[in-house]
């Protein structure tokens, strides 16, 4: 029964995305209806030079105010690092992170990559990460306070339907909860959660924290404060309650970029207040400002730093300098499954957006034949692909081979129908730039889909079937709407003046083929091997001494290095690192994590060597240095790297307290063996 309560739990926040996702198609459907495409391209056309240059102002005071969290994080965390590297962690990792949505495989990536290079230790950087992430909810916690208390009704969705003293008491929770986060801070210092102590800021650097926060959800609501016409009533402080809203909803959802709920919740809060095309144009250009620029900014400087980095290293030859290599060359593929992650999802939002930024071209100058059947696929088919390049992008972040694979051949596909299409070169050249960005990482995505994991049962064979009959469904309702002025398949779903049943076929039978597509690219379920004699020989005939007891051994995806774990409470426990050919050494770590999953347990690993801290780091886990007794030692320095200095690297929140006991036994284990 708990097993079954904590795997709901840990799917609690997909199934609540998932239902903000679909509240926000409702919503569009119910209350915007006519909305226009045309009226959307003159919204956007009529903002002032001078709104967009203030917009400008705000986007780069944004991401400056940005750089602030990252550089108190490095001083809380006991490493000050120069506000120039601050600047640059921070502008590229909060980029990455914006469009991708996913912080913790996106942001945490890039500075893990960036602040492991200039010296911190994994627990450094995880102290970062905790740091920046508390400061936005800080600031939130003030503006959320402030506006149910003065302009509770602009609050969407709750603002006229909850009462307003429940308001008034989410606000006053709201202030009571950073007014104890400061007054902790002052008096107390520490606190201890489930056995695992946490160490406050200063009450002066809490206090700091307060007002940096506040100033940047400030600044970036007015980013898009400045893009909307003036309207009566609208106040700043009444947008504001909209915006953070808004915001607040896109990331609960973790829906990559809040793409859809943002979007949505801001068009029913600002309703009362202009036209839907003036708030979808403000929308746009927002994003645009916000998301799309800053991510390729950062993508250049990114790919700088690993150039000079790389030259640094080739010079040194085989310096204690170029040592860190490897160690930096196993964080390497994290950012570039988020990276190309994060361009999948924003050419799959273009190719769904491409009859609102695109109308159909002129094909007067191409041959009749040819016109007819470029223009019975319509905007059909690229709005499909942009579909199952966001469900192809999920994949690719949890390193599914085939979502790799795929998603290129279907880059290419769309980029072709682009070309097609007359006059839309700019599209099929983005979508090709991302297809060459992703085809050289493909050493990153290591993990078999479920497909090809194993022979093909009844449930596999049945989804296959069923992904072929929806995809078949949709090529015969094509031709019942190419007459529309945009026949994109979520603007059919959303028109008035196509049949209801058409409508709700086309909508069940693209969510029938997504979900099966996410179906058959789940990462392949993962088979560990009973503790026998014959898995021990396995074991040691990959180079290590087998440990004494453990309950299995999980292979890595080409079967060339294993871990050992035992079952510990709800924990499984790996015994030491991966053994085996280094090259295979990474996937076992994340199979040894999907096991985990698979059991409802927490992965954690005892005896680790700082080599692989980094790999641990990205899966959420921290490290804890190991004393002569076992047991968990302070040390905040960069990790040390003297073969004998283990770790324990776990999720020290929930189950350090679970482990201490055991950890004086490990190291005998050891010690005998």
């Amino acid at each position: 029964m708990i097993s079954v309560l904590r795997k709901l739990l840990r799917a609690l926040p997909a199934i609540l995305g998932i239902a903000l996702f679909c509240g926000a198609v409702y919503v569009v459907q119910k209350e915007f209806r006519n909305l226009k495409i045309a009226d959307i391209k003159l919204a956007v056309d009529s903002i002032p030079h001078s709104a967009l240059a203030i917009a400008g102002g705000f986007t780069v005071l944004a991401y400056v105010v940005l750089t602030f969290y990252d550089r108190l994080g490095t001083i809380y965390a006991g490493n000050k690092v120069s506000y120039a590297r601050v600047a640059l962690a921070s502008f590229c990792a909060y980029s990455l992170s914006h469009n991708l949505g996913f912080a913790a495989v996106s942001g945490a990536a890039v500075r893990y990559r960036l602040y492991a290079q200039w010296g911190l230790s994994a627990l450094q950087i995880g102290k970062v990460i905790a740091f920046c992430s508390l400061t936005f909810v800080l600031g939130a916690g003030v503006l959320g306070g402030l506006i149910l208390f003065n302009e509770p009704q602009s609050v969407p969705f709750f603002g006229n339907t909850v009462p307003v003293w429940v308001l008034y008491g989410v606000a006053a929770l709201m202030w009571g909860t950073v007014v104890a986060y400061v007054l902790l801070a002052k008096f107390l210092g520490e606190l201890n959660i489930r056995g695992h102590v946490v160490h406050l800021p200063h009450w002066r650097m809490a206090l700091v924290q307060v007002v940096l926060a506040t100033v940047d959800v400030a600044v970036t609501a007015g980013i898009m404060h400045a893009l909307l016409p003036p309207a009566p009533g609208l106040t700043y402080l009444r947008f504001l309650g909209v915006y953070l809203a808004s915001y607040s909803a896109g990331l609960v959802a973790t829906v990559p970029g809040g793409l859809g709920v943002f979007d949505t919740a801001m068009l029913l809060g600002l309703s009362p207040y202009m036209e839907a095309p003036q708030i979808v144009g403000a929308i746009v250009v927002f994003r645009l400002y916000y998301y799309i620029i800053p991510l390729f900014i950062s993508g250049f400087l990114f790919t700088g730093n690993e150039v000079l980095l790389r030259g640094r290293g080739f010079l040194a030859g085989f310096s204690r300098f170029s040592g860190l290599a490897p160690v930096m060359r196993a964080s390497e593929p994290d950012f570039a499954v988020a990276a190309a992650s994060s361009a999948v999802i924003l050419c799959g939002g273009l190719l769904l957006a491409i009859g609102v930024i695109e109308p159909r071209p002129d094909f007067s100058w191409v041959d009749p034949d040819f016109v007819d059947v470029v223009e019975t696929a319509g905007q059909f088919i690229p709005s499909l692909i942009g579909a199952a390049l966001i469900v192809l992008a999920i994949k690719m972040a949890q390193r599914v081979k085939l979502a790799w694979g795929a998603t290129i051949v279907l880059l290419v596909i769309a980029a072709l129908f682009a070309i097609s299409q007359g006059e839309r070169f700019w599209i099929s050249g983005a979508l090709l730039a991302a297809a060459l960005l992703i085809a050289p990482f493909r050493s990153a995505f290591y993990r078999k889909a479920q497909l090809f994991s194993g022979p093909m049962d009844g449930t596999t064979a049945l989804t296959v079937l069923g992904l072929a009959g929806c995809v078949t469904a949709l090529a015969m309702f094509e031709p019942h709407v190419r007459w529309l002025d945009n026949d994109s398949w979520w603007q059919v779903v959303l028109s008035q003046d196509v049949p209801n049943s058409l409508r709700a076929s086309v909508a069940f039978t693209v969510g029938i083929s997504l979900v099966a597509i996410g179906r058959l690219l789940r990462p392949g379920h993962v088979s560990a091997l009973a503790w026998t004699p014959e898995t021990r020989l396995r074991f040691a005939a990959l180079g290590a001494l087998p440990p004494v007891e453990a309950d299995g051994m999980v292979w890595g995806e080409a079967e060339r290095a294993a871990i050992a774990y035992r079952h510990v409470g709800g924990v499984l426990l790996a015994l030491g690192d991966p053994v085996g050919a280094p090259s295979d050494q990474t996937s076992a770590i994340w199979r040894l994590r999907d096991l985990a999953a698979q059991e409802g347990l927490d992965p954690a690993v005892w005896g680790a060597g700082p080599r692989m801290l980094r790999i641990y780091a990205n899966l959420g886990l921290t490290a804890m240095q190991l004393g002569p007794d076992g047991l968990p030692v302070a040390h905040e320095g960069p990790p040390d790297e003297r073969p004998g200095t283990r770790y324990l690297v776990c999720k020290a929140e929930r189950d350090l307290k679970l482990l201490l006991p055991l950890l004086p036994q490990l190291a005998d284990a050891s010690g005998a063996n």
